[in-house]
């Protein structure tokens, strides 16, 4: 073991690059290493108790000698290397135009809602983009024989799990997680199996939430969904709340938002209506609070789901939702400086 040890430190003391530096690791530590080989190649069979115990606390020793030393070797080495490669930079040159990159329209959005939201006293959970079908469709009063599961082409995986069809799956999570009252939001990324165009994708992003307490009604629903649009835009906007159907939610409405870019005439991105489809909500359905662990006869609450695709392309006029997932650097730098 001395001579291995000596051979060690006269090997670091010649090596003057990282790569011999690590030939040397490999050369005492590495499987065919000379300390490995030691271990492997002693005769227990002829050692007494002590002369075991101490050739196991000895072989310790020197295993931990050369770790320690090798790396202190390597890191030298590694320090020289960055000296000598700072010697040869000019930290006043100016740059040679890198671009850098920029925040998403979508992040933008999304973390602008965070604040508003935070502002009124909600909280934002995040939840898994892989989910079962219990959260994704049954704990929402959608079992597996109801017509609303044709609304939504999931994708399925092997184990049986899904790419979550909407962030309203947060929903039982949540009520499950922190009970009642409760306040929160749940950005995130959603996937639906559908024909792409300029208002759809496959993949996209929501931006759920709820409101559980005592005495909750639909008044103070569009409340916050007035308070919320009139800060996400900076300007009074045109909406109309219609009856809509989701099963999580008894009464259920599709608020529209005239839509921004052509000022309510019709366009291709608004289907020549008019109007955007940009918050579905309705009050929480009792059967859904009785998932989460709440009773509906104590507690009433309502839900939303904020599209943050179309909020996106409605804030900064983008015209066809493909944009957002094309991963051209030059479409997000356009939105960088404008929040």
């Amino acid at each position: 073991m001395q001579n291995i040890k000596e051979q060690l430190e006269q090997a670091l003391k010649s090596a003057t690059t990282a790569e011999q530096v690590e030939q040397i690791r490999i050369d005492f530590l590495g499987r065919k290493g000379s300390i490995t080989l030691l271990a492997k190649n002693a005769d227990f069979s002829k050692m007494s108790v002590d002369e075991k115990k101490n050739f196991g606390r000895n072989l310790n020793e020197l295993k931990q000698f050369a770790t320690q030393e090798i790396t202190k070797a390597a890191e030298a080495c590694k320090a020289a290397t960055v000296h000598r490669k700072s010697n040869d930079l000019d930290l006043t040159a100016p740059g040679k135009g890198r671009r850098l990159g920029a925040l998403h329209p979508i992040t933008l959005v999304q973390m602008e809602l965070e604040d508003i939201f935070q502002g009124m006293g909600f909280s934002v959970v995040y939840g898994p983009e892989i989910e079962s079908e219990y959260f994704c469709f049954e704990a929402l009063n959608i079992p597996h024989d109801h017509p609303a599961r044709d609304m939504q082409d999931t994708f399925w995986l092997k184990n049986q799990l899904i790419l979550r069809t909407h962030t309203s799956a947060n929903q039982v999570r949540t009520l499950k997680r922190f009970g009642a009252p409760i306040r929160a939001i749940f950005p995130g990324r959603c996937f639906r199996y559908e024909a792409i165009d300029p208002s759809h994708e496959n993949t996209f992003y929501q931006c759920e939430g709820v409101v559980v307490d005592k005495d909750i009604s639909v008044a103070n629903l569009v409340a916050i969904m007035r308070v919320t649009l009139s800060q996400v835009f900076k300007r009074d906007v045109k909406v109309r709340l219609r009856p809509g159907y989701f099963p999580f939610v008894e009464p259920g409405f599709e608020l529209d938002l005239n839509c921004l870019l052509c000022g309510g005439k019709g366009c291709p991105t608004c289907k020549n209506s008019g109007w955007i489809e940009l918050i579905p909500c309705g009050l929480i359905h009792p059967e859904v609070l009785r998932h989460g662990g709440i009773d509906p006869k104590e507690y009433s609450g309502f839900a939303f789901g904020v599209g943050l695709t179309r909020l996106a392309m409605m804030k900064f006029g983008i015209t066809d939702i493909r944009y957002m997932n094309c991963g051209d650097l030059r479409v997000n730098e356009q939105f960088s400086t404008l929040m």
